[in-house]
């Protein structure tokens, strides 16, 4: 199982979030996924524990609670949904294509 944790400060480090969560248990992995384009991260990420226990205490704790100035969104991470490839939007007509 992973955490998701939502409205993270941009300045917020890999060691900060694995000190806030040791507190419940063993972390054993962080993922602060950044923007491809500036490199800055986007305000969210992905915790690991040893155990589905120690994961719903870091939950119950600290969804809600204030850190580093912001209120934290915590919960269980939703499977990532499969996105179609390439980068088509809608239906692949152009929005100019008229006939005159």
């Amino acid at each position: 199982m992973s955490i998701y944790v939502g409205n993270l400060s941009y300045q917020v480090t890999e060691e900060d979030i694995n000190t806030v969560f040791s507190e419940y248990g063993t972390v054993t992995r962080v993922q602060l996924p950044t923007d491809r384009e500036t490199g800055r991260m986007r305000g969210f990420g992905f915790v690991e524990m040893s155990s589905d226990a120690e994961e719903q205490a870091a939950i119950d704790a600290l969804d809600g609670a204030e850190w580093m100035g912001r209120d934290l969104k915590v919960n269980k991470a939703k499977p990532r949904e499969e996105r179609p490839a390439g980068g088509s939007f809608g239906n692949n007509r152009r929005r100019n294509d008229r006939r005159y």
